[in-house]
């Protein structure tokens, strides 16, 4: 009996150890690099530039100092030098055309292009796109090693990824990391779904692609989170799918075009999507529409919540943007919008983007006016609009914040134009302070509600939960 105790420990023990190794074994990338690394080629660029210079004064290290002389000592004349960058790219066809980074050939005089073979070209500047960061280049050469393409889509988190690229001009070097989540938004990119990874990307790295564990390119490395400006396991690379799109626009016309319909928006917070009626946070709010737009023609108004765009979901305000940016313009599609506690469908007519049009947050107040007065339950006081008020602020209706207490529950200034009061998905248009008061009454000292609030030429929605109690 000892003796088939003993063998059941061994054999167990054997089991667990060999589980335990393979659970641990890292995956070899010997053959991705082998196969792939020749279509990874470096790229610097030269800037001339024309400079100041400033007489030195060794020994001087005092910070206030040497302000003193940079603000006050006469520079000599302009003399001539020269910019120089690194980045990485990669070959997407034997032809030449490259893919890179926008930021990486920003401003350059001149685009040279080397190759794992040492072979070097100066390259031609087909064009780049700003908003996505990206850029198409092309070599004059032939039967180039090209990479292979894969479905960013079919990503998981967590899966194995490797970058190819040139950090601080280190040709070819191979780091590997992991997905560490999906379609991240970022401050001011409003048209990427950026993968995010813990691979180590740095200086030198931007441009290069990201491949998955078949050797196929699912990004292009494009930025890193970082504190120091070196790496801190926080790198975003920008989908193939959305490069290639990029990269078709820029061969054929030079140039990207975008949708537009022309609204300000929002992210639905859970107390405004309990304010609006909705099952739950989700959408796109829009806060005001452009007149003569696209969306205005079509119907849209403020207050509405653009719940689904073309057939697509809207599940934040971050994903609008990115899919009326890949609409055409021109092209005629149906929005889904949440209005006054229903859904509605509309058509509208897709424009083409100019400019950058984003929900204002948080914007110096316009004009200020002061009042005295009895502060509502809200904590603020307010003042009907004068007709030359409405006349100048082109409004039809709203009160005006002539104070706010200490104790205000409402985030608002003086100054703020109070338009329309949104409660359990029922709108109501501000017009006089009796009526703010009446509604403010009926409501219960823990009831959630919303505010549309004009601040300056931009306007924003406001929660508000909890009141003073009536006294």
């Amino acid at each position: 009996m000892q003796s088939l105790r003993r063998v059941l420990l061994l054999c167990f023990l054997t089991i667990s150890a060999a589980a335990i190794a393979q659970g641990r074994e890292l995956p070899d990338f010997t053959h991705l690099v082998e196969q792939q690394g020749p279509a990874v080629v470096n790229i610097s660029t030269t800037q001339s530039l024309r400079r100041s210079s400033l007489p030195q004064f060794p020994g001087i290290e005092d910070e206030e100092m040497l302000e003193f002389f940079r603000r006050f000592i006469p520079r000599s004349p302009g003399v001539p030098r020269e910019s120089h960058s690194l980045g990485s790219g990669f070959v997407i066809g034997s032809d030449g055309y490259i893919l890179t980074n926008a930021h990486v050939i920003e401003g350059a005089d001149e685009v040279n292009v080397r190759l794992t073979d040492k072979r070097e070209f100066k390259a031609k500047i087909i064009g780049s796109d700003k908003r996505t960061d990206l850029a198409l280049i092309k070599i004059d050469a032939s039967d180039l090693p090209s990479v292979r393409f894969g479905k960013p889509g079919e990503l998981k988190v967590g899966e194995w990824v490797v970058a190819i690229g040139s950090p601080f001009g280190f040709d070819n070097t191979v780091t590997a990391g992991i997905v560490s989540a999906k379609g991240r938004s970022l401050p001011q990119e409003n048209f990427v779904p950026f993968i995010q990874t813990d691979v180590a990307i740095n200086p030198g790295n931007s441009g290069g692609p990201l491949f998955n564990l078949k050797g196929e390119v699912v990004g292009i490395n494009s930025q890193i989170y970082s504190r120091t400006g070196g790496f801190m396991g926080l790198s975003f690379a920008i989908p193939i799918d959305v490069a290639l799109d990029v990269q078709r626009q820029l061969r054929d016309k030079g140039h990207v075009s975008r949708g537009r319909i022309g609204v300000l928006i929002q992210e639905v917070t859970r107390d405004l999507a309990n304010s609006f009626g909705l099952d739950r946070a989700r959408g796109a709010l829009v806060n005001s529409v452009e007149k003569g737009s696209p969306a205005d023609k079509a119907g849209i108004q403020a207050t509405d919540i653009i719940t689904r765009f073309g057939g697509k979901l809207v599940e934040s305000s971050s994903d609008l943007p990115r899919i009326v940016g890949g609409t055409a313009p021109g092209s005629r599609v149906d929005v889904q919008v949440w209005r006054k506690g229903e859904a509605q469908t509309l058509e509208i007519t897709v424009g083409e983007l100019k400019e950058d049009r984003i929900a204002a947050r948080d914007v110096p107040p316009g004009e200020r006016s002061s009042g005295a007065g009895a502060a509502n339950r809200l904590g603020i006081v307010v003042a009907e609009l004068s007709a030359t008020q409405k006349r100048e602020m082109k409004l039809t209706h709203g009160l005006l914040v002539t104070d706010v207490r200490p104790n205000a529950r409402a985030d608002v200034r003086q100054g703020d134009v109070l338009l329309r009061f949104v409660h359990r998905g029922q709108q109501t248009e501000l017009k006089s302070v009796s009526q703010l008061n009446r509604l403010l009454g009926g409501l219960d000292k823990n009831a959630v509600f919303t505010l549309q609030v004009q601040r300056g030429e931009n306007t924003a929605f406001v929660t508000i939960a909890g009141l003073e109690d009536k006294g």
